[in-house]
């Protein structure tokens, strides 16, 4: 299984970007689906999660100005981030839970990397 991460780049502070990463492989099913952001000098921390019913789970910085959506029909996750600001810049990495035939795994995806100016 891998996953496809896209959508990041270069913004200025109040701008909006919209990250995507897809899942293919051998999949049974998806989980939680995840991004996590990781700015230089720190360690990676959880940004938002979706579960594989819609529930969603926010960092305390970035709610009301980050949203995360899946499309479960092509293995999608999505985060759309509005009102950036400089501490938001990072690599953000997309995570997937999902079942392998029987058996429980996780896969990160490569990163992508978001810079707000200021």
């Amino acid at each position: 299984v891998q996953l496809q991460a896209s959508g990041g780049g270069l913004v200025q502070a109040g701008g909006s970007l919209r990250l995507s990463c897809a899942a293919s492989g051998s999949i049974s099913s998806i989980g939680n689906m995840g991004w996590y952001r990781q700015a230089p000098g720190k360690e990676r921390e959880l940004v938002a999660i979706i579960t594989s019913g819609g529930t969603t789970n926010y960092a305390d910085s970035v709610k009301g100005r980050f949203t995360i959506s899946r499309d479960n029909a092509k293995n999608t996750v999505f985060l759309q981030m509005n009102g950036l600001k400089p501490e938001d810049t990072g690599v953000f990495y997309c995570h997937v839970d999902y079942i392998w035939y029987k058996w429980p795994r996780d896969v990160w995806g490569q990163g992508t990397l978001v810079t707000v100016s200021s």
